[in-house]
């Protein structure tokens, strides 16, 4: 039988929580200068990565996306290939270094969502409603698959 890659723990995975400090770093994250970046794979079959300051937790197992322009990158590219990868990273630990997420890659599978408009605009920073006043974009949720990373309370480990 094969042996453990180095570093691998027999401590199974936790199922998804974005709850708690995951969701207080990214929630603010775009306010303290830290936005995350967005990884897919366009239409044309390029990958494409952009940083978003709209990203924040929506529920337990999801993350939302303000996308300002509602017909073309982001919210084309999930509709063809809805895998996605999100990365965050903070080398302070976000608001609060003792618990505070240091670093998370999350993946998952993202959606256009037009019926929860009205709930993901209100959940983006104010500077990034003001680039969008006129609402022309449009929400996309991210059902997140899994998440690892490292915070102030250790590893992060968790998958549906």
């Amino acid at each position: 039988m094969p042996g453990r890659p180095p570093g691998a723990s027999d401590k199974p995975a936790e199922k998804i929580d974005l709850t708690g400090h995951i969701a207080t770093s990214l929630n603010s994250a775009m306010e303290r200068g830290r936005p995350a970046a967005v990884a897919v794979v366009a239409v044309d079959g390029t990958p494409s990565v952009s940083f978003r300051g709209s990203i924040h937790v929506y529920s337990r197992d999801q993350v939302a996306i303000w996308v300002r322009k509602r017909h073309e990158g982001l919210a084309v590219d999930v509709a063809e290939n809805p895998a996605v990868s999100i990365l965050y990273y903070d080398p302070e630990q976000g608001p609060d270094p003792e618990t505070g997420a240091r670093r998370i890659v999350i993946k998952g599978r993202a959606h256009v969502e037009p019926s929860l408009d009205d709930a993901v605009y209100a959940g983006i920073p104010q500077v990034e409603r003001e680039r969008d006043a006129e609402r022309r974009g449009v929400a996309v949720i991210v059902d997140v698959d899994s998440v690892i990373g490292f915070g102030g309370t250790g590893p992060i480990k968790m998958a549906r």
